[in-house]
């Protein structure tokens, strides 16, 4: 897969997809590939914050969505669902695209 500055660039890149399609405020990359710790079989943990609630099915969407644009599996997490154990940790460590 693509380092974390790849995955940061095309992040960057379809922002405005992400915004007015499923609503993303803030999306990052946290985990294995941000610490710079990835593996070949690494999947890329993504931190997200939308504008308003989301469906399932469009996060389900959204998460399919980034795998295609990626090229690699992705684990799509909610800020808003981080449990208050990891949540700071997970903040601490995600960069923002």
């Amino acid at each position: 897969m693509k380092k974390i500055k790849e995955a940061q660039k095309t992040l960057r890149e379809i922002r405005p997809i992400l915004k007015k399609r499923f609503n993303v405020n803030k999306i990052g990359v946290f985990g294995s590939f941000a610490r710079g710790e990835e593996k070949r079989t690494s999947d890329l943990d993504i931190l997200v914050e939308f504008y308003a609630p989301v469906g399932l099915f469009s996060f389900i969407e959204l998460e399919n969505f980034l795998k295609e644009r990626l090229g690699i599996k992705v684990d799509l997490v909610m800020k808003d669902s981080l449990r208050p154990q990891i949540k700071k940790r997970i903040i601490k460590e995600t960069i923002y695209a």
